[in-house]
């Protein structure tokens, strides 16, 4: 199994419009993210869990030709804003595209693309097939097994996910002790990392660190990197050993 991370940037992305910062304008290339995504390859079979606003540009850069489905772990458009271009898929493969998420999720994107839903659908909007899922049973994506994880960004649920020994959970700052014991075992586990001070809806730096320490994955990778957190090179420096800055187009295995 090949997880790669197709953006590793906070709602606004990184460089944020309009802003001067020393992260802002750093050369670094690992200091330019996109909205967050993954893409899991498995048996054949590729999976990206979210579709950002940069989903066109995340495809672009991996060279993509084949997605299988996509799986939601919640309707903030930052994770759905780019669903639209599945159109290319839908007519390269010539099929519909599953999507895999829960209620809410459902009825937040039946909101955002009502033209998807239309009992009268223009010629050429993007084709889906919709299976809802839930935090409680895991479930299998177009024959890849996967183990939802429940957790809270904010007050709004929103599901990571285990796929066999690599977890992935973005858009949290707490999750319940029954749900870490799902994630308990995992090899790989990439956890959102916003920034040093706290926020309302995102773990910090610092509660990254500690839930990893706590959880005792082989490796960790932080996510959901806001320009406020620091440049690669000066975080990486002060981490934890095993413990990484996830960047854009990182592969991990």
């Amino acid at each position: 199994m090949r997880l790669t991370f197709l953006g590793t940037g906070t709602s606004g992305g990184v460089p944020m419009i309009a802003c001067t910062c020393p992260v802002c304008i750093s050369t670094d290339a690992k200091d330019k993210r996109l909205r967050s995504s993954v893409m899991i390859e498995a048996d054949g079979k590729t999976l990206i869990v979210d579709t950002g606003p940069d989903f066109r540009q995340q495809m672009l850069r991996e060279n993509v030709m084949r997605v299988d489905g996509i799986i939601y772990t919640h309707s903030h458009k930052d994770h759905t804003g780019g669903l639209d271009d599945i159109r290319a898929y839908n007519y390269v493969l010539k099929r519909d595209m599953p999507l895999y998420l829960d209620a809410f999720t459902e009825q937040e994107i039946r909101e955002q693309y009502a033209y998807i839903f239309s009992p009268n659908p223009y010629p050429g909007i993007p084709r889906v097939q919709l299976h809802r899922i839930s935090g409680d049973a895991p479930f299998v994506a177009e024959g890849i097994p996967v183990i939802p994880i429940k957790a809270l960004h904010h007050q709004m649920p929103v599901l990571g996910f285990r796929f066999g020994h690599i977890t992935y959970i973005t858009d949290a700052n707490y999750i319940a002790p029954e749900e870490i014991e799902k994630i308990k075992g995992t090899r790989i586990l990439i956890l959102n990392a916003l920034r040093r001070e706290q926020h309302i809806s995102h773990f910090t730096l610092q509660q990254a660190i500690e839930l990893i320490q706590h959880i005792k994955p082989e490796r960790a990778y932080l996510t959901h990197i806001s320009h406020q957190l620091g440049t690669y090179n000066d975080v990486s420096q002060e981490l934890p050993d095993g413990i990484f800055l996830a960047y854009d187009g990182l592969k991990v295995e």
